[in-house]
């Protein structure tokens, strides 16, 4: 992921271990452009709060190919209008309130296959606090609206656009793309994408700056 020294990673560890209060459900929201690094966050923040979090990633609400193809928006994927909003939503509002010995099930995006994975997340009703991230978690037009509402706290992860490109097109190259259309892809979808992620930032309780 982006650099980052050991002393800021422990505050946000204790930060989100605050969020982890035994006896109730809380959901940190991760933000940010696309390779800013909020999946490897995500990730090892939960790894390091042992067993009191669970990681439940927005691209799980990606619309399938065919239906993005159906629609004729797959040359746009990443955009707003190729999630289900309202599905992710309705996951959050469910996540909030546990129900005590019943497990929810949540999807995930499988980077090899393109493709979203129902049913592939375990959140048992004990854990107390939920980590998400994706792009559009503070972005405030249509039904993702109703997203940051549902966080208790929301972070944007935020790196240099010198430094999240190259990264970013280095991600399509190793899932596939031929880096002809990887840079092509970055440059008109994504970072099209990255500039209205943007427009979230000062939404956010906390600015995590990467180096």
């Amino acid at each position: 992921m982006p650099r980052m020294d050991a002393q800021g990673f422990d505050r946000l560890v204790a930060r989100a271990r605050a969020l982890a209060e035994p006896g109730g459900r809380r959901v940190l929201g991760l933000a940010g452009a696309p390779g800013a690094g909020k999946s490897t966050l995500a990730g090892r923040l939960v790894a390091r709060l042992d067993g009191l979090a669970v990681l439940v990633p927005m691209d799980g609400f990606h619309l399938a190919q065919a239906e993005l193809e159906r629609l004729g928006r797959a040359d746009r994927k990443g955009a707003p209008d190729t999630f289900d909003a309202a599905g992710y939503t309705a996951l959050l509002a469910r996540l909030r309130t546990p129900v005590p010995g019943t497990t929810v099930y949540a999807p995930a995006f499988d980077r090899a296959l393109e493709e979203p994975v129902a049913g592939s997340i375990a959140v048992p009703s004990d854990v107390p606090l939920v980590v998400t991230e994706g792009n559009y978690l503070l972005h405030d037009e249509g039904p993702w609206a109703a997203v940051l509402p549902l966080l208790d706290e929301a972070w944007y992860v935020d790196l240099d656009a010198r430094r999240r490109i190259p990264r970013l097109v280095e991600r399509h190259v190793r899932f596939g793309k031929d880096r002809a259309l990887a840079e092509r892809w970055v440059r008109e979808s994504d970072e099209a994408n990255a500039r209205l992620v943007a427009r979230g930032r000062d939404r956010a309780h906390l600015v995590v700056r990467t180096g």
